[in-house]
């Protein structure tokens, strides 16, 4: 899963964290008040932007020890 982040831009991570916050807060809001089929999703999600921050993250952490 890392492998895929090294290759993207900071912009391209940024943008894929917005999308995915976005898929979350849908998953949250249009599931209230009926029984979800998949109640995985929200967690596997919370996950996917978790690794994208931490690439970010590494990479600043990087750039600034040179």
């Amino acid at each position: 899963m890392a492998k895929e982040f090294e290759k993207q831009s900071v912009e391209d991570l940024q943008k894929m964290i917005a999308e995915k916050r976005e898929q979350l807060r849908v998953f949250r809001f249009e599931g209230e008040g009926s029984r979800r089929r998949n109640v995985r999703e929200g967690r596997n999600l919370r996950r996917e932007i978790a690794r994208v921050m931490t690439e970010i993250t590494a990479r600043k952490i990087a750039e600034s020890a040179k």
